[in-house]
This record gives C-alpha cells, sequence and structure tokens, in this order.
C-alpha cells in the first residue's frame, strides 16, 4: 500500500513538472500576442484578439461656454474626412473590409478595429481588435489598404508629433485574425529613415503601382503642410512632396481616377483678423498623373510645390474675401475623369444657428471651368457625407436632416440625387429617422457593393455616450452592427424600413 501511494506521488509530481512549461509557454504566447516585441515603452500595445461586439469610440474637441458643448463631438468611429478609406470591397472574395475607430465598454481608449461583411451570408464576425492607441482622440483613427494578392493593411495615424503613427500588416491574405507590424521606412536626402509619424492619411493602392498616400506633416514650414508619397510594397517610402505649406497650413481630402490623383484643400490664414486654426477658407485643387513626379492644375497648368502664396493656379474659389469658412468632406471622378468635389461653408467655427447657413457645395471641373452649385443646407460644419458618382447619376447620403441634438455634428442621414452633374438636387430619401443619438460621418467605401454602400457611427451631440456601427444599402435600407456577440457569425439588424 505504502509502495502504491509513494508511486502515485512519484506520477503525479512528474505529471505536474510537465504542466508547467506547458503553461508557462501558453502565458509567452498571451504575452508576445499583446504586446508586439517591436513596441517600445507608451507606444500603442498590439492586440489581435477579438471583441465581443461593436463599440465606436466617442470624442469631443473644443468645449465651448455655450448649450451645445462642443466646437464637435460624438460618435466618431469613421471620423474624420481627411482619413480615408475606411472600407474596401474586394469582389475575389465577395466581402467588403473595414475599420474604425473602437473602443472598451468605458470609452477610456481608441481601439483599432478591423473586420468584413460577408456578401454571400449577411453576416459580420467578431471584430479584431488589432492596436491600442493608448489615446481617446479620434484623430488617431486608422484607415484600411488592401494589396493585390489580398493583404491588408492598416494606417495607424497620429494627431500631430506627439504619438507614434504604424502600419500593420495582416499575416495571411483577406484575413484578418492577426496583423503584424510593418518596419516601414521613407527616404530622406536619399537615406531610409523610420516612418512612424503621420497624421490625416488617405491611402489608395494600385494594381502594379502600389500605394499612393496624401497625408498631413506637422512640421516646418506650416503647421499643417500636406504632402504626398508613394511606396511599391507598403515598407520603403519615397521622400515626402510637400504639395502645399500656405500660411498655417491646410485640410486636404483626395481621390484616385483613372491615371489621375487629385487633392483638394483649403487653407488656414495668420492674419489678425482671421487667425488660427479655427478659420480655414478658399478652396484649392490640384492632380498628377505620374505618381507624383509633376503636378498642375485642373486646366494643365503646371504647379511648382509646394504652393506657398495664397493666389496660385490651384485656386477653384476665393472664399477668404466672402469671409467664409471652407470645410472638406469629399471627392469623386466623373465619368470623364474629372474631379468634383464636396464641401461645405460656413460663417465661423462655433456650433449654433449663429454660423448659418452650412451650405453643401459641390465643385465640378467641365474641362474648361469650374462649376459651383448648391446642394442643401444643414446645422453644423461638421455634418459630413459621401459623395456617389455612378453612370451619370450623382448621389449624396450624408447627415443634413435635423437630428436629435440640433446644431451638433450629425443628425438624420438622408439620400439626394441629381440628374443633371449637380445643378439641382432633390432629396430621395430619409435613412435615420427618430433616433436618440445623432447620426454621422457617412463614408462611401472604395468599389462599394450594394449591400454595404455607406458605413457611419452615431452618438449624442452634447455629452459622452455609446456609439453604435451601421451600414446602408444602395436602396437605403440601414442595418446596425450588433453591440453584443455570443458567437462567431451574426446578421445585422435592420433598423428602419
Amino acid at each position: 500500500m505504502k509502495n502504491r501511494i509513494f508511486f502515485l506521488l512519484i506520477t503525479l509530481s512528474l505529471f505536474m513538472q510537465q504542466c508547467q512549461p506547458v503553461k508557462k509557454e501558453k502565458e509567452e504566447i498571451k504575452t508576445k500576442a499583446q504586446v508586439h516585441p517591436d513596441l517600445k515603452q507608451n507606444d500603442g500595445i498590439l492586440y489581435n484578439s477579438k471583441e465581443d461586439g461593436y463599440r465606436g469610440i466617442w470624442y469631443m474637441n473644443q468645449p465651448l461656454d455655450n448649450e451645445y458643448k462642443f466646437k464637435y463631438s460624438g460618435g466618431m468611429g469613421t471620423y474624420c474626412a481627411k482619413h480615408n478609406p475606411f472600407a474596401i470591397y474586394r469582389p475575389e472574395v465577395n466581402k467588403t473590409f473595414f475599420c474604425y475607430g473602437g473602443t472598451d465598454k468605458e470609452n477610456s481608449t481608441l481601439f483599432h478595429m478591423v473586420s468584413y461583411y460577408d456578401h454571400a451570408t449577411g453576416k459580420v464576425p467578431k471584430p479584431t481588435l488589432v492596436l491600442d492607441k493608448q489615446t481617446t482622440d479620434a484623430h488617431d483613427n486608422p484607415i484600411i489598404s488592401i494589396d493585390e494578392q489580398g493583404y491588408i493593411y492598416l494606417f495607424s495615424t497620429s494627431h500631430g508629433t506627439s504619438r507614434p503613427s504604424y502600419i500593420h500588416k495582416s499575416l495571411k491574405p483577406y484575413n484578418i485574425d492577426e496583423f503584424g507590424k510593418v518596419e516601414a521606412t521613407k527616404l530622406e536626402s536619399g537615406q531610409p529613415v523610420p516612418l512612424d509619424n503621420f497624421s490625416y492619411m488617405q491611402t489608395w493602392h494600385q494594381p502594379k503601382n502600389g500605394f499612393l498616400s496624401f497625408f498631413t506633416s506637422y512640421k516646418n514650414p506650416a503647421d499643417r503642410t500636406i504632402c504626398f508619397m508613394t511606396s511599391e510594397d507598403g515598407k520603403e517610402w519615397s521622400e515626402w512632396k510637400r504639395i502645399a505649406a500656405i500660411k498655417k497650413g491646410h485640410y486636404q481630402i483626395s481621390a484616385v481616377g483613372k491615371g489621375v490623383a487629385g487633392s483638394a484643400f483649403n487653407f488656414h490664414p495668420d492674419t489678425k483678423e482671421k487667425n488660427g486654426l479655427n478659420w480655414r477658407t478658399n478652396l484649392y485643387y490640384l492632380e498628377t498623373n505620374d505618381l507624383g513626379k509633376t503636378w498642375h492644375s485642373a486646366d494643365g497648368t503646371k504647379l511648382k510645390l509646394p504652393l506657398t502664396e495664397i493666389e496660385n493656379n490651384a485656386l477653384v474659389m476665393d472664399y477668404y474675401h466672402q469671409n467664409l469658412n471652407v470645410y472638406m468632406k469629399d471627392i469623386a471622378y466623373d465619368g470623364s475623369n474629372r474631379p468634383v468635389i464636396l464641401y461645405i461653408t460656413s460663417r465661423g467655427f462655433e456650433s449654433g444657428p449663429q454660423n448659418n447657413p452650412r451650405t453643401w457645395r459641390t465643385a465640378r471641373w467641365t474641362g474648361s471651368e469650374w462649376n459651383i452649385n448648391d446642394i442643401t443646407t444643414s446645422d453644423n460644419n461638421y455634418d459630413m457625407g459621401s459623395l456617389y458618382i455612378e453612370n451619370g447619376m450623382w448621389k449624396l447620403i450624408a447627415p443634413t436632416e435635423t437630428g436629435p441634438q440640433p446644431f451638433n455634428p450629425g443628425g438624420e442621414i438622408a439620400m439626394w440625387v441629381s440628374k443633371d452633374q449637380g445643378v439641382s438636387w432633390s432629396k430621395e430619401k430619409q435613412l435615420t429617422n427618430n433616433d436618440e443619438f445623432n447620426h454621422n460621418y457617412a463614408r462611401r467605401p472604395l468599389n462599394a457593393h450594394s449591400d454595404f454602400y455607406a458605413f457611419w457611427a452615431d452618438g449624442h451631440g452634447r455629452m459622452s455616450s455609446k456609439s453604435r456601427l451601421y451600414i446602408s444599402t444602395k436602396e437605403g435600407e440601414v442595418y446596425q452592427f450588433p453591440e453584443q456577440m455570443n458567437q462567431e457569425m451574426s446578421e445585422l439588424k435592420k433598423v428602419m424600413e
């Protein structure tokens, strides 16, 4: 009996010793999955883990001493207009891949989230938490890109230079489960240096050409210098081409057409009567047909970059002398491969009726001149929607209708249509109605599928709240992403007939 007990104790001891390395190995695997070895202290944290639902980030900027509380605020999962794209449809796998600014259940940090919509089943998986950016600033929201082989890239932007930026790449094509950090470099004076900071990133991938990126540098010569760079492989990037550095700098939006890449932008004056980054005015456009080697205005006039004078050949419309602010929204190219710019003008930066009207406008290059037309008005400078040009039909999906928090960003989403190239518009359908929060930042996916036609979030305009994510079909049916998931794949909930 004693021998049998002794034998059992020895066997148990050996078993425990064998189990300890397995437990330790699992702990090491978990640690490596959460903290990437290339990340330094105070960097973002790479998780590659699954969240149990879709939660967008709530964010506010610049408190105001009035009933509207903030310059802008709300659900900012698809913020901002100067980040693009947030979603891409790939017919090879019949899925729309997308990213968004997510958060934990306490809205205490910004998560860079990636997922996809399976058009064959109408379902979405649990989203992947790729990176904890360790900030609550939605200016650090990610954007997404996909190369020819199907590898998914996540560009993690930064609001200025106080935080690092990253590029992450999926370990497998068309797979969102795991991403690795790209040790990216750019050229400076012909030598590769780390590419670890960029703001307001817009990245477009073209077969054979690789990546074309428009972005902002918070370094000289302007507070916000808009730039351009390219890369064949997403790892080794060209020198930064400075596009414009007029006065205090710019906000830009960009797009890619057939053999053309273009940027539309405003500028920040530095005069005493129009001082600071809250004043932004004028409308400019320029483009390149040779991947950034040379640049010209819409009429073909060659431009020497960076632009540094207010009056130049890229000027589309002078709003400076009209005392109007200009807020950039979207660009699309028409059937003739000519740019159409979507933007809002207003009388000032503060939320509230005193700066009405907020006028939605398009500027279309006809081949010989810029044709500018009004669409409608809404009640906040930071109402944001997207422009669609398909087979001669123009559509605007945007929060143009008054929401539950009037004069705060967003509202109710509506679909507007023009059949005469923007000369006249009619409201075809209101997509949301009688919600508790404002809806905002309706984004157009790249190569948009009719089932995943617009993508946005909601949130309270005057106080911190949860934020839910939505899509609209081409016909205007709206679906909400699941806030809580108890299974790996779930359907979206239809929220309006």
